[in-house]
Formats: structure tokens, sequence, C-alpha cells
């Protein structure tokens, strides 16, 4: 990287921590730092959604994929997000905006309570807590193994730097600095994927080079399903990720409270499909053609984008291309410690500690910026400890997609009034069942057991999670009458709130 590379790369930098403190003075108390105030409109929550959705794990493990294997990387990934979040539009967007609008809700986790019970709410919240944190760190060593391979900076500094800008902007701004950096990082990726884009189609005759690369890749290269991706791998991603994506990831949940009402954050959900089915093929063309200009890289296909990037990419467009990459990971990295500090806040630490009830608004709202503080630093401690090279695709693939449906299936699930009579019963058969078979996988993979297939880890705690929720929901239906009403008043908008709709803090 040259001199007007690193002058890029600090001018994203600086506006990144510009709009942290700008945003300061829009939060006034823990609702505007966890939901915005349900004052964000729906085209920005849309933008917002769709970035916080992935990060720089695309341009190091998932380039990786698409340069061994090809096109299934965007079957299996990319199309089954934005198939799922189309459909999440209709059944999920509306039902969580309404959590907050009509009962107080600054947490996904937060009806919980009401919904199961207590003990099912804190099981689900310290797993998923848990997850996350392991998750991020994937993110931080993904984009660190990225500057390394543009900039030669070491690992551990890249996540030192990295997430220290990033703790910055998110301890002061809440999800409002979330989502205007967010903007500004959909903006600046998209400068830099269309700059790669249009270099390698440059490099390669054009713009037919999207549809002429097939007949120079291996023919598998073009296979909709290939290597370790099978069709029971695909089944099971998807429905892992229509869950994942409409809230089981618990950030994404976010951006649908922060929108005005129920049919904004409709849009906003339609509007982030919409990007997941079209951008990721601008970013993938690249990535697919590597092989190409960059051959001789299977052994070391993480590095494959970073090669690609140097040999093709002027002065100054590296510099951008790795802002972009930037944009990706603390866009992701952000929301999830802000929606983690909300659990930790409203759902787990006043079951811990009963002062917590009694703080003021002030010392709410600094209770917040701490908690987001030490997530930030604990998940860049585990990146550090990592090593980075090898971590991403396991955490991502082996660890977060393997256990979401299991934690996912009853927060999603509940919020359905298909399900009304699903009470805690299922809801804790199914968590615990789904991450038990989950961790009996994982040992049976390091082990060597040749049964354990990537198709098998994914698919496997998904479906048995699945089936204790509805069987032990029939077998033992555990009805509810303000079960029913809190399902009911989430059924659409309304200008009031349901005389019987108490915050759900308080009938929890």
């Amino acid at each position: 990287m040259g001199t007007l590379d690193w002058i890029v790369v600090a001018g994203y930098f600086f506006v990144m921590v510009a709009i942290g403190i700008w945003s300061r003075g829009r939060v006034k108390n823990i609702a505007d730092f966890f939901t915005a105030g349900g004052k964000m409109p729906w085209w920005l929550s849309g933008i917002s959604h769709h970035m916080s959705g992935y990060s720089a794990v695309m341009f190091v493990a998932f380039a990786a994929e698409a340069y061994r294997l090809g096109l299934t990387v965007y079957i299996w990934w990319s199309l089954t997000i934005g198939i799922g979040v189309g459909i999440g539009a209709f059944v999920f967007a509306g039902r969580w905006n309404r959590l907050r609008a009509k009962h107080d809700v600054a947490s996904p986790l937060e009806y919980l309570a009401r919904r199961y019970n207590v003990p099912t709410q804190q099981l689900m919240a310290w797993c998923g807590a848990v997850l996350k944190v392991v998750d991020i760190a994937a993110k931080w060593a993904a984009v660190s193994i990225l500057l390394r391979g543009f900039a030669g900076v070491p690992i551990v500094w890249g996540i030192v730097l990295i997430g220290a800008v990033t703790m910055v902007y998110s301890v002061l701004g809440g999800l409002w600095a979330d989502a205007l950096t967010d903007m500004g990082q959909f903006v600046i990726q998209g400068a830099a994927g269309i700059a790669m884009f249009v270099a390698v189609a440059a490099h390669l005759g054009g713009i037919s080079f999207t549809w002429t690369i097939w007949e120079k890749l291996p023919e598998s290269h073009s296979d909709p399903l290939s290597g370790p991706y099978t069709f029971t791998f695909f089944m099971a991603l998807f429905l892992i990720k229509t869950l994942e994506y409409n809230g089981g990831m618990w950030n994404l949940a976010q951006r649908y409270m922060a929108a005005p009402s129920g049919a904004a954050a409709k849009r906003s959900a339609l509007l982030s499909a919409a990007l997941w089915l079209v951008w990721p093929l601008v970013l993938f063309f690249p990535m697919w053609a590597a092989p190409l200009i960059v051959p001789g890289m299977d052994g070391n296909a993480e590095q494959a984008y970073v090669e690609m990037g140097k040999a093709m990419l002027p002065a100054g467009m590296i510099g951008l291309v790795l802002a972009g990459f930037f944009s990706h990971t603390m866009a992701m990295v952000s929301s999830d410690a802000n929606v983690i500090s909300a659990v930790i806040t409203r759902d787990m630490l006043p079951k811990l500690w009963k002062g917590v009830a009694n703080l003021t608004a002030d010392a709410q709202l600094k209770l917040a910026r701490a908690t987001t503080f030490l997530f930030i630093g604990l998940s860049m401690v585990i990146a550090i400890t990592s090593g980075g090279q090898g971590f991403v695709l396991k955490v991502v693939v082996d660890l977060v997609a393997a256990t979401m449906g299991p934690i996912a299936i009853p927060l999603m699930l509940g919020l359905l009034p298909w399900f009304r009579k699903f009470g805690p019963s299922a809801a804790i058969a199914s968590v615990i069942g789904g991450l038990g078979v989950w961790a009996f996988l994982y040992v049976e993979q390091l082990q060597k057991a040749a049964f354990v297939t990537k198709g098998v880890l994914v698919a496997t705690p998904l479906i048995v999670s699945l089936v204790l929720y509805i069987g032990f929901g029939l077998l033992k239906p555990e009805p509810s009458k303000d079960r029913d009403v809190l399902l009911e008043s989430l059924n659409h908008d309304d200008d009031t709130k349901p005389a019987d709709d108490e915050p759900l803090s308080v009938k929890a």
C-alpha cells in the first residue's frame, strides 16, 4: 500500500469516529441507544439491516470457497439470505417492530420472559451471548488477515486498530451511530466493489467476462452445489438463514424495531432482501474470476482476493477496497455489540443484580455504554489469541451456522400465533437438545469421524431442535391467556397501546 492508500484508510476511520461523536447528541436515553427511539427511516433501517448481515468474512472465507468451488457460495449463502429476508418481511418484520411500539421492548430477548418464562429467557440469553462473542472474534480475525495481506500489518495490531475505532463510535452513539455509519459504509463498499468489478472486467475483456469465465474455469465451478455443500446443507442453511436474518441474529431484529411502524419495518426488510439478491453478485464475480488472474492459490485461497486486489488496482483504490472490507466488519460488530449490550443490560443483569431496576436513566445509559465497551474488548482478545488463519470459516460455518438454529427456533417461532400453545418446556427442550447434538457431532468431527460432514453438522442440530420444539409443544401444550394477548397485539399496527398490554418488564 502506498501513501495515498493510507490516506484513504485514515480518512475512513476519521469519518466513522466523527459520526459516532455526532450521534452521541441524539442519544438521550436507553431507548435511543438500543432502538433509535423508533425514529429510524425505513430506507436507513433496510440499508443498515443489509450492512449488518455480513463482514470481511466474505472476502476471506467465502472468497476462498468461491476461488476453489465457484458459483456454489452465492447459492447457499446470498440466495438463501435474500429469499429468507423476503419471506420474513411478511412474517417477522412487523412483529418485531410492534414489540417496541406496544410493549416498550428494547432488547430482542426482552419479550421471552412473558412469552415463555424467565429461565427460558436466561438460557437463550447466555447461550446466544457466548456464541456472539466468538462469532465477532472471527470477524476481527478475517479483517486483520486482509489488512496483513494488503499492508503487512500484524494480525494483533490490525485487530487493535479496527476494534478501537469501532469501539469509539459504538460506545458513544449507540444504534444511531451504527445505522449512520452503516450508510456511510454502504457508499464506501459500493464504490470499492464496483472498482474491483470494473478492474476485473477491463482485464478480462469487458462485461462479457461474467459469462465467458465459466468456459475457462473447471466445469464444477458452475454447479449450483458442489464440494461439501450438498442439497441437505442448502436446505438446512436456508431455514437457518431465514430465522437468523429475520431476528435470530439479534442485531437484525433491532433494525426492524427501530423503524417507525410495522409497515415501515416490512419495507426495510424488502429493501434488504433485494440488496442481498443483487449486490453480492457484484462482489462475487471478481472472486469467481480470481483463478484466471492469480492461479495456483488453492492451498492459500484465503489470500486470493488480497493478491488479486494488489495486482489489479492502482494507488488509492487499494485503500478504498480495504476501507470497504473494514466497513463490512465494523457494521456487523457495532450492531452486534449494541444488541448484546441490550440483552445484558435489559435481560441478564436485572436477574443477577436487582439494583439495576433502580438505576436512574442516566446511569442505565452509562451501564449500556460500559457493556458495549466490554463486549467489543472481549471479542478482540479472543480474536488475538485465535491466531487468525483457518479460524474464520470454521467458526462461521461449524459453530455459528450449526448452533444458530437451536437458539433461534424458540425466539422466532415464539412470535407467531400458530405456536401460541408452545410454552417453556418446548423452548428449553429445543435449545438444550439442539445444542447437545451439535456438541456431540462437533467432538466427533474433531476426531475425524467420516459421517460428520458439513451438511450433517449444520442440519442435524436444527432438525433435532425443530422436532423437539414441535413435539413438546404438541404433546405438552401450555396455553396462556396472557401469551394470547401478547401475540394478538403483534398482528397489526395501531396508534395506541391496548389497555391490557403493559411493558413486558412489568409482567415478566
